[in-house]
């Protein structure tokens, strides 16, 4: 019997919610970084073996505060994925529950869905004993299925994640081609790669301020034609991007240009600029030529 469904993978931002993702497709697909709100679009990643097509949805971290008009996005986003979903997948932090994990158990705990509360990062606990009474205290709701310490970076006791959500999800036809990995464009991939340099090159507050946007995209003679702008909010934001000499963005460059080939599978030419647009963030019709809207 055929299954396939929709997945939903939630929780706060920075608890590994794009490492799951990443770890059960079996490559790198949504981008990573150890800072909050890395993901920025909910993402779809298709995982297709045998008769079961499992749909993930890498959503944006739900937060509190953030009163720019991105912030609100990013939360009517992840929203979105999760009324849409056929299972629900929320990631919380081994012994950490913060107001924000409340947030988001607040929003699903009275859904149908059938939810499994994975419990990440299990591997950074110095005892395994530290884990008892934080589970222990874990609030409770009838849809959690489960409750599941794993490791995403490290794969532990992920495989018995994938198949309690396998088991969940409805009968029915695939959506999408086997071979296929994800509904997002080549343009929106090269895109997300540079960001993903960008927000681990820089400082803690910078990578927030600023977006990438794909100006053209060309393959000819076997070799990808890629130019992408870098849109900042102030002067001196660019020029902490350019750095001495154009040596930061000379290494963002080539570091991007290096993931690309991995994913694409081909040579690539990459050019980068960097641009100011002000109050790019609060203005949401620019928001949304960048390609951020509500359901992403």
């Amino acid at each position: 019997m055929k299954r396939c469904g929709y997945i939903a993978i939630v929780g706060r931002p920075n608890v590994g919610k794009s490492t799951l993702m990443n770890y059960l497709l079996g490559q790198k697909l949504s981008i990573t970084a150890h800072k909050p709100q890395t993901t920025r679009h909910s993402i779809l990643g298709i995982h297709t073996q045998d008769d079961v097509q499992c749909i993930f949805i890498d959503t944006p971290g739900i937060h509190i505060g953030g009163k720019r008009a991105l912030n609100r996005v990013l939360n009517k986003a992840a929203q979105a994925a999760i009324q849409d979903a056929d299972a629900i997948v929320m990631i919380v932090q081994a012994s950490d529950w913060t107001d924000e994990d409340q947030l988001v158990f607040d929003r699903v705990k009275n859904l149908k869905t059938p939810v499994f509360l994975a419990v990440n990062k299990i591997d950074r606990l110095n005892e395994k004993q530290e884990l008892l009474p934080y589970l222990a205290n874990l609030p409770e709701s009838e849809n959690i299925q489960e409750v599941i310490p794993i490791s995403a970076r490290k794969g532990q006791n992920v495989a018995r994640l994938e198949t309690l959500i396998t088991e969940a999800l409805p009968p029915g036809d695939h959506f999408f081609a086997e071979d296929q990995i994800t509904d997002r464009s080549s343009r929106f991939l090269a895109a997300e790669l540079v960001r993903e340099q960008l927000t681990r090159f820089l400082s803690k507050e910078l990578p927030y301020a600023l977006s990438v946007e794909i100006e053209q995209f060309e393959h000819s003679g076997g070799v990808d034609h890629i130019s992408a702008v870098i849109w900042v909010e102030k002067k001196s934001q660019k020029g902490i991007i350019i750095g001495k000499g154009g040596e930061r963005l000379k290494e963002i460059g080539k570091r991007s240009r290096v993931s690309m080939e991995k994913l694409f599978g081909s040579k690539v030419y990459l050019q980068l600029w960097v641009k100011i647009k002000s109050g790019w963030a609060d203005d949401e019709r620019t928001l949304r030529s960048l390609g951020y809207t509500d359901n992403q």
